[in-house]
């Protein structure tokens, strides 16, 4: 196996724009136990082996400095190869300074290093290569280095640690203090945040997702550190030092996760921009267009199953609703269940059906304008940067969607309702069902829409309440998008169920008196001129009460529909992704990323720790 063999065997897949491909070649001499040029099968065989070691990148560069194989590090071992692999352009590195000396003795040659020690030495190897570095350049020992010589010390020590955006403006540092010079307290308080990115991106991600606009400040991140850490973790310098590089040199400024990306991923580049913004703006038109069109009929499909599973429930609910308690010999339902005895006895199963088929020629249109408008108001108002929206727009969204469905729902539901109102006609009159058709000739276009006021005042404050609800259980109850959290099918249906309780039941008094505007009146009953006349005769006639009458069937129908008419539109939109989705503004790190192989994971970092030493580790052997 050659070289390019063994890189492509153990390199991990992905964006390795901060590590050379060619670096992993470094590791080939570890596994070329021969020191012949190639790697055989036994040789790779083992070296796959120690990857599997848990502390296989350790182990690996140990035996990259153990030479002679011996296994032990002596003085002169750990000097030669440092030197081989770094340039001779390279900042200079003491190695008989007294930190060596407290590794390997006074005396060059009378202490080795073992396994355990070696490890130990890596790891405090960079601070001390820092600290050399800074007395290099530091040549007036006044405590402080220009901002091209901070930027050299950072590149050799952690440049493939840092996006390059980061490393154009690291000269930027010296505008924190005053002078233009930077001081070693600043060198320091950098090189911590670099060693412990993994931590700052927990508490980065912790916070804001915990904050109500999706943004945070150094206040901020200092307090969820300190509440969220045994130890006040990071200094107010190192704080500052993190807000500066993310917020461009506005360190002041309220910051959302995306606003930290060019700090904590390496591979971070600039989004590109528009070339045309003619043709950006025509392509984004049509773009919207068939992204609402996309939306519209995976609504209509969810809200079509949504209805067919909960229709005779809300059969039950317009007869109960619709049941005048003033009208001698009209109680013919005692409750729910009583409904649904004598439903089933006098006209089958079949009845629990009856009207479904206009409910889902209308429902599909209906639910999908819903959801539909909702998501293009969320959209059009939700901040890009955070993926967070306002209460206030939430709301607007929601009434605005209810608002617009009422247009299908209005002449959906008063067939629907005569409809399902024949069965009870026919046992007490004997009157003879008419079909859905006969219904709309007989009401005509202005009939449909009998009630309409009253199915506004309903359906705005119910989708106003819902979708606010439901987005808010998601996030804040079931902790969706929590370090990349997606919630399972019962989840995603709880939320959806749950949230149309209080919207079903608060929206009862509407839902009754639409109700009763569009039946038809049978001899005896009360007429009602309009909405407002029917909201007084029937707290007039049958008290308070009346308005919550189906209250209970409402919540048991609405809240079943709407959770599997949500949990159906977002598996829609899971399994039928739109194809030209515009991905999402992400930050992906190695907290976030797909598990990978173990052993690639490990031969990465085991280049991680050789790149501590020097940037360019490797590149000359």
């Amino acid at each position: 196996m050659a070289k390019n063999q063994f890189v492509n065997a153990i390199a991990p897949k992905g964006d390795l724009t901060k590590i050379g491909r060619s670096q992993f070649a470094t590791l080939f001499r570890v596994a070329d136990s021969s020191k012949r040029g190639l790697v055989s099968w036994d040789d790779f065989v083992v070296f796959e082996t120690i990857l599997k070691r848990p502390d296989a990148d350790y182990w690996i560069a140990f035996q990259y400095f153990d030479v002679d194989d011996s296994g032990t590090i002596t003085h002169d071992e750990f000097k030669n190869v440092f030197k081989a692999n770094i340039g001779p352009d390279a900042i200079p590195f003491d190695f008989d300074c007294d930190w060596i000396k407290l590794y390997l003795g006074k005396k060059k040659g009378t202490h080795v290093l073992g396994y355990n020690e070696f490890t130990q030495l890596m790891k405090g190897l960079q601070g001390e290569r820092l600290r050399q570095a800074f007395k290099y350049f530091d040549s007036d020992q006044d405590g402080f280095i220009k901002p091209d010589q901070f930027k050299r010390i950072i590149l050799e020590l952690a440049g493939h640690k840092l996006s390059q955006a980061v490393i154009d403006r690291l000269p930027t540092l010296c505008t924190l203090t005053p002078g233009g010079r930077i001081s070693y307290s600043e060198v320091i308080a950098f090189h911590n945040v670099i060693r412990e990115m993994d931590m700052v991106e927990r508490i980065i991600r912790e916070a804001t997702a915990k904050s109500k606009d999706g943004r945070i400040d150094q206040s901020d991140f200092i307090n969820h550190c300190v509440s969220s850490t045994r130890y006040s973790l990071f200094t107010p310098m190192e704080a500052s030092i993190i807000f500066h590089f993310a917020g461009r040199g506005s360190p002041s400024q309220r910051l959302a996760l995306i606003d930290f990306a060019q700090l904590l991923d390496p591979r971070w580049q600039a989004p590109a921009e528009q070339i045309a913004e003619k043709t950006s703006t025509s392509v984004s038109i049509l773009h919207h267009i068939a992204h609402s069109a996309y939306n519209f009929c995976l609504g209509g499909a969810a809200g079509a199953f949504g209805a067919t599973i909960v229709y005779p429930i809300d059969l039950v609910k317009t007869r109960m609703q619709n049941q005048r308690s003033t009208v001698v010999g009209q109680l013919l339902y005692k409750n729910s269940f009583d409904c649904i005895r004598k439903v089933f006895r006098n006209e089958g199963f079949i009845g629990f059906y009856r009207g479904l088929g206009p409910q889902l020629i209308g429902v599909a249109p209906e639910k999908a304008i819903k959801l539909t408008v909702n998501d293009f108001v969320r959209s059009r108002t939700m901040d890009p940067e955070t993926g967070r929206i306002k209460l206030s727009w939430e709301l607007v969204a929601g009434g605005t969607a209810g608002g617009c469905q009422v247009i299908f729902t209005n002449p959906l539901e008063i067939v629907k309702i005569r409809l399902q109102m024949q069965g009870e006609a026919a046992k007490l009159e004997g009157a003879v069902p008419k079909g859905a058709v006969h219904i709309v000739r007989q009401l005509g276009l202005f009939g449909l829409y009998k009630g309409a006021s009253a199915c506004l005042l309903r359906d705005i404050p119910f989708s106003a309440i819902y979708f606010p609800a439901y987005w808010h259980l998601k996030r804040d109850i079931f902790n969706e998008g929590y370090n990349g959290k997606q919630l399972s099918f019962l989840e995603t249906l709880a939320a959806a169920a749950i949230a149309g309780m209080p919207a079903a039941y608060f929206t009862t008094p509407a839902d009754v008196v639409k109700t009763r505007l569009q039946t038809e009146a049978r001899t005896g009953q009360t007429h009602y001129k309009g909405m407002g006349d029917a909201f007084a005769k029937i707290y007039r006639e049958e008290g308070f009460r009346a308005f919550f009458k189906g209250g209970p069937a409402r919540i048991v129908r609405s809240s079943p529909q709407f959770g599997f008419t949500l949990v159906a539109y977002e598996y829609l939109h899971k399994f039928l992704p739109y194809p030209f989705q515009d991905k999402p503004r992400e930050v992906e790190t190695a907290l976030t990323s797909q598990p990978e192989d173990m052993s690639k994971i490990h031969a990465r970092n085991a280049l991680k720790i050789l790149l501590d030493v020097h940037g360019d580790f490797g590149r000359r052997s």
